[in-house]
């Protein structure tokens, strides 16, 4: 019952197993443990949305990084996992919301998104459906969306065929560290050592972190989704909103899949959605598209998440415990990101560097920082 190893992964989701996948192909063996199935958690539940607009300059050094590997999915995983180039387009309300989108526009220019902002009759004319609340917007030509469901589970299935020992139904009940080796005790009584060690346990990472003396600060919330029935089409884009609330797509089927609330604690590391917020989801989406009025709801469901306090995730090594790897807290944006976290967490396992910019990323960051 005890298992060697030279990579335990905690999390089977997008970031562990892409990071599994990455860490394999180095020629490393790794056991990649799930006290669920691969992808059925936040990886395998959230919008789909593949964007890099509206990511901070920090995260767009990661979105420059996954985003080749989104076009070219199925050589990397096997499946192209529904990804769709649609394009994300980001709405404005009013004219200071344009001003905003321009500045952005200017700002991250050095990354090639080739942000367009559309606004009066261009705006009207290329995207008619919208209501008259919405007079303008920035579009990124290449973002999309893809099905969280079929990626999350496809990247883990990966991992397995390159060679990753695959545990799902495996709960550590305990960690320990001797000195040379992380110990990790399952609740079936195996136990998975390993001289390296990555957290990407999501919204239980900062648990996970703590069992090692490791404070990274992290808050739980559980972001709700709702499903129309099949309409028309009405969207050929990704949406958000400059200011956030809202973001839509449309899917090949015509169901238009929105969100932008927040749902409860349903127990037991569940969550349940919120009917408030599913209200204002669908009273939102009617503004912004007055063709889906009086479209049925087919499915509502809320993810668990975990939200860091400046809205990025940790990725790094523990300042407290030499190969102790954290990538967790990802705050609701890391669907498009996570490929690269998996090919940067490869390279900091084994090259003990990664040539892509982490300092705003740091586990240690808030160390010396009082918060609410």
């Amino acid at each position: 019952m005890v298992m060697e190893t030279d990579v335990a992964i905690l999390g089977a989701g997008l970031v562990g197993a892409s990071a599994a996948l990455a860490i394999r192909r180095r020629g490393l063996s790794v056991a990649l443990i799930e006290r669920d199935y691969g992808g059925s958690r936040a990886s395998g539940v959230n919008f789909g949305g593949v964007r890099r607009q509206g990511r901070s300059v920090a995260q767009l050094h990661l979105s420059a990084r996954a985003h080749p590997v989104w076009t070219d999915l199925e050589r990397h995983i096997g499946i192209d996992g529904e990804f769709v180039p649609s394009g994300h387009l980001k709405l404005a309300r009013s004219a200071a919301d344009l001003v905003s989108l321009a500045a952005y526009a200017q700002r991250v220019e050095a990354f090639g998104l080739g942000l367009q902002i559309l606004e009066g009759p261009a705006f009207r004319a290329r995207f008619p459906d919208f209501g008259p609340e919405i007079i303008g917007g920035s579009l990124c030509p290449g973002d999309g969306h893809a099905n969280p469901r079929l990626v999350a589970a496809g990247y883990a299935t990966a991992a397995r065929m390159a060679g990753a020992e695959l545990i799902e139904q495996c709960r550590i009940s305990q960690f320990a560290h001797s000195g040379s080796r992380f110990r990790l005790h399952a609740d079936d009584g195996r136990e998975i050592r390993a001289p390296v060690m990555i957290n990407a346990a999501g919204a239980w990472g900062s648990e996970v972190a703590a069992a090692f003396d490791d404070t990274l600060p992290m808050r739980i919330d559980y972001p709700t989704i709702l499903v129309t029935e099949p309409l028309p089409p009405l969207l050929s884009v990704s949406l958000g909103i400059e200011g956030g609330g809202f973001y839509g797509r449309q899917v090949e089927r015509g169901n238009l899949v929105m969100g932008g609330g927040f749902g409860h604690d349903g127990g037991n590391d569940t969550a349940r959605p919120d009917g408030e917020a599913l209200a204002r989801i669908g009273s939102r989406g009617a503004a912004i598209l007055p063709a889906m009025r009086g479209a049925q709801i087919i499915r509502v469901w809320a993810g668990i998440e975990g939200y860091t306090p400046d809205k990025s995730p940790f990725i790094g090594e523990s300042s407290t415990l030499p190969g102790l790897f954290h990538a967790f807290g990802f705050s609701g944006g890391g669907f498009q990101i996570a490929p690269a976290v998996g090919l940067i967490l490869a390279e900091l396992v084994c090259d003990g560097a990664s040539p892509t910019p982490l300092d705003a990323f740091r586990p240690d960051r808030f160390a010396n920082t009082a918060l609410p």
